[in-house]
Parts: structure tokens; C-alpha cells; sequence
């Protein structure tokens, strides 16, 4: 569930400030894009250099920042629209009263504020403190204002002490992090579908400076994966060397070579549904060259082989209630190419667009499919991000 996933982690001054250096580390092998916000105390435990490293963002700590006067004070807005969860780890009383309150006097609280998506706070405090009577009125006030709260964990405290207030384990959190993003993601048709979507053309390098390829931009397999987000899929995006921007929301994984997407296909070929739309090339080199070949000494022949195919493997070993998605790009015959393709493949579906079509084929921001199942046929056009959504919403439903 935090494949993809944006998070703010929000640390404040208490001792367990520097484990929130080893939570972050933790967010980013679930796959997790993580962004650090500090209060000014917290940076006597911690510094902030250690969590912009970790991070690779800048830290968020001052409201105003003269070294970029600009932007810095519309910080907390930009991110509290770019977080799919907020984490608050360590959270000292003093920042839970402060936003129970709707104060907002530094960058944490006031990104609390802005937040458009939940808040898990992680109270951690030493000696009795969690158990006064002020604490125990915050939090539940924060549980009514809709916060979600950790409960601290018993043990051996900072001051000596055997008390409640440790911060809990790195598991744990990512434990209930993933529980409130499944909580909140989402809802449409591909609700708790894994989804493998490929984009992009491939490589099949002759020696190290020269390849066979195509015009592929990925941007129509970017913008199947983006539809595929919107209606609620985890999705997975393994794209090859195109120019397409990627879409930020979900897990990618890059690829070179048809050999290179036919290990990651097999790697991912659990998932519900499968949507291949990479260009990949039937052919590669029977043999690469080590070093550059030059002028003088080349071989005008190039002796060709097949590359692997993933989706006729895909059809071969296809599961129960798996959807398989095709896409086929022709210059002639194109419904009758794409259906042939449609049978030999066991495919559920397939899209059919053509070269010839005006707004059509690599590289352009529009499409025209044919959408194609072994009884049905529809035509979009419009828009690449536009025809994807139209394309799977027609499969799956609204």
C-alpha cells in the first residue's frame, strides 16, 4: 500500500527524533516518496541536513526562509495538496496540544492545517506525561477531529524510567500507515486490483553506442497507468527509455531491452490486470558488440534474432480472473491484424491504433483506438489521457 504513496514526516523535539531518521529510511523501501517537516526544537536532536539527505528534499523547518523568501511561505500549502499521508513521528505533547488548538506558529503545524489527506500522530513523551490529564484530553480531542493516533509503546525511557511513551517500531508505523491509506484510497472499479502496466519502447543495443528501437514515447502507457490509479488500481509501471513524463503517483520500474521487461513481466505477473502497451521490438542482434564498431570494420549484414514475448507468454500462463489488455500498432489492416493478435495472444482485450491515422501513433499527445474483445468493438479518440480513461472505464466499469 505505500508503493508510490507521497508522506510528509513530521518530527518534533523529543529524544526519539533520531529514529525518525531509520522510519524514513523504512517508508522508502516500501516505495514511499517521503518529505521531512521539523520543528525548530527538533533540530537540536536531529539536524536537518541529516534528514534532507536521507530524504533527498529539502526540509521543511521555518515558516519564513531568507534564503528563498518566495516560496518558502506557501510551503505547507503546496504540501499539504501533495501528501497522500502525514506521519507525525515523534510527537511531543507540546505539538499535540498545539495542533488539537489550530495553532499553527511554525512549518509542521502549519502544514497540519493544510493537509488535504489523513494524519497519523505518533504521541511519544517520557515519565508520566502521556498519562496527565491534559494529554489524555488532547488526544482525545485530536480522535474526534478525525487524527489518527498511535498509542506509544511501554518500556526503558530516555530519563531512566519503565513507562509508556516510547515510539513505537518502524514496523509498526508502516503497519498502520498502510492500514489508513487502505483505509482512504481510492474508490472505483479497480479498488484492490493490482494492476502491471508496460510503456515505452525498448532497446536491443548491436554494441555499446548503437541500437534497433522505435519512436515510442510511453505516453500512452503512462496515461493507461494514471487511468488505472484514478479507478483505483495499485498500479505498476515498468517503462523503457521513452520521453514521457511518468506519473508520480504510482511504483516504477524501468526497463532497457525486451529481455529486460520479459524478466520484469514474469516478476509481476500476479497481478489482476495486465495492460501491455510498450512497444516492444520483435527483433534484436544476434550478437552485441563489446566495443564500438567501427566504420571500417563493419559487417553491412546484420544477422537479426526474436526477441522474448512477453504477452504471448502472459496468454500461455494466464490465471483465472486475470484480465490481459493488449495494444497493436499497424500501417494496414488494422482490425483485422489487431483480432488476429487478439486470438494467438489470449487476450481479454486488445487496442488497435494505426500510423496512418491523422493524430495518431508515437510521440503524440492524441489517439485514435479501436477497442477490440472477441464479440465487441468501440472507437475513442481524443486526448491520449483522455481515450485511456474512456478505454478502461468501457472494460471495467464506472
Amino acid at each position: 500500500m505505500l508503493a508510490g504513496k507521497r508522506i510528509i514526516l513530521g518530527v518534533t523535539g523529543g529524544i526519539a527524533a533520531y529514529k525518525a531518521a531509520y522510519l524514513l529510511r523504512e517508508f522508502q523501501k516500501a516505495g514511499a516518496d517521503v518529505r521531512v517537516a521539523m520543528t525548530r526544537s527538533a533540530t537540536r536532536f536531529v539536524g536537518s541536513e541529516t534528514f534532507s539527505s536521507l530524504s533527498r528534499h529539502e526540509v521543511a523547518v521555518e515558516v519564513f526562509n531568507s534564503e528563498d523568501p518566495g516560496d518558502s511561505w506557501t510551503k505547507h500549502i503546496h504540501w499539504g495538496e501533495w501528501a497522500d499521508l502525514f506521519v507525525i513521528a515523534p510527537c511531543t505533547a507540546n505539538t499535540l496540544a498545539k495542533i488539537v488548538h489550530g495553532q499553527s506558529d511554525n512549518m509542521l503545524t502549519s502544514t497540519v492545517l493544510a493537509a488535504r489527506c489523513p494524519v497519523l500522530i505518533c504521541p511519544t513523551m517520557d515519565g508520566e506525561m502521556y498519562e496527565s490529564p491534559s494529554v489524555v484530553r488532547n488526544l482525545e480531542a485530536a480522535q474526534k477531529l478525525g487524527f489518527y493516533i498511535l498509542e506509544p509503546e511501554a518500556g526503558y525511557l530516555a530519563s531512566g524510567l519503565e513507562a509508556i511513551g516510547r515510539l513505537p517500531e518502524a514496523e509498526t508505523i508502516l503497519s498502520k500507515s498502510s492500514e489508513i491509506i487502505r483505509e482512504h484510497r481510492i474508490q472505483g472499479p479497480l479498488t484492490g486490483k493490482k494492476v502491471l502496466v508496460t510503456a515505452g519502447p525498448t532497446r536491443e543495443f548491436i554494441d555499446p553506442v548503437r541500437f534497433i528501437s522505435n519512436p515510442s514515447s510511453g505516453r500512452m502507457g503512462a496515461a493507461m497507468a494514471e487511468a488505472a490509479h484514478a479507478l483505483g488500481g495499485d498500479v505498476i509501471l515498468l517503462y523503457g527509455p521513452g520521453s514521457s513524463p511518468l506519473p508520480d503517483r504510482v511504483r516504477t520500474e524501468p526497463f532497457t531491452s525486451a529481455d529486460d521487461l520479459f524478466s520484469l513481466v514474469q516478476k509481476y505477473s500476479d497481478a489482476d490486470v495486465v495492460i501491455k502497451a510498450a512497444a516492444v521490438s520483435d527483433f534484436k542482434p544476434a550478437e552485441r558488440g563489446e566495443q564500438k564498431t567501427k566504420k571500417k570494420d563493419a559487417d553491412l549484414n546484420l544477422k537479426l534474432q526474436n526477441t522474448p514475448d512477453s504477452l504471448a507468454w502472459l496468454g500461455q500462463h494466464k490465471r483465472e480472473g486475470q484480465a490481459l489488455i493488449g495494444f497493436a500498432m499497424e500501417t494496414e489492416n488494422l482490425v483485422e491484424n489487431a483480432k488476429r493478435k487478439l486470438t494467438s495472444k489470449n487476450l481479454d482485450w486488445i487496442c488497435a491504433n494505426s500510423l496512418s491515422d491523422k493524430g495518431s501513433g508515437f510521440a503524440k499527445e492524441t489517439n485514435t483506438v479501436h477497442l477490440l474483445s472477441k464479440d465487441q468493438a468501440f472507437e475513442f479518440s481524443g486526448t491520449k489521457t483522455d481515450v485511456a480513461m474512456r478505454i478502461l472505464k468501457k472494460i471495467f466499469g464506472d
